[in-house]
């Protein structure tokens, strides 16, 4: 039986995994297609895919050096942006990771949200909202696909168990 870190870096390594099979699906669609509003709160395509990319912010909280702001977007709202830079932000997510313990898990994290309100919330529960909030945008960025006629590619978590941990 896994442990609670392995558990938490399988599902940080299924985030990097399900969000580069979703940034590639993104990268053939026409600039109509990327910025077609949806009327949520990130609009369209790439405007979700940015907001998940954004959980850089929680490395950021974790290793004590938040980025100043959430989104920059004349900076982050580019494709480019997601499919160069992201997989960059996933392999910092997984050497970090690998230093997870069953001690540092329980560790609490102080932070601010990006209104200025403090928290303090433990490691874990850090990791599981990062991967969770990416699965929920992710779903979002698949119906977006499937409206325009496109056929999103298969994001589950039983899919990542098959093909990635074997």
């Amino acid at each position: 039986m896994p442990t609670l870190p392995d558990v938490l870096r399988d599902h940080l390594n299924y985030t990097a995994w399900a969000s580069s099979k979703l940034v590639e699906a993104a990268s053939v669609l026409n600039p109509q297609e990327l910025m077609r509003d949806f009327a949520t709160a990130d609009h369209n395509v790439l405007g979700t895919l940015v907001h998940v990319y954004a959980d850089r912010i929680w490395l950021g909280r974790i290793e004590g050096n938040p980025p100043a702001q959430f989104i920059v977007p004349e900076q982050d709202m580019l494709l480019s942006v997601l499919t160069n830079d992201w997989p960059a932000l996933h392999q910092r997510w997984k050497q970090w990771a690998a230093l997870l313990t069953e001690d540092s898990i329980n560790k609490d994290i102080s932070y601010k949200s990006t209104k200025g309100d403090p928290f303090v919330t433990p490691l874990w529960q850090i990791i599981l909202h990062v991967v969770n909030h990416g699965t929920h945008h992710r779903g979002l960025v698949s119906g977006f696909l499937r409206a325009m006629g496109h056929t999103p590619p298969s994001l589950d978590l039983a899919g990542f168990y098959r093909e990635a941990l074997r």
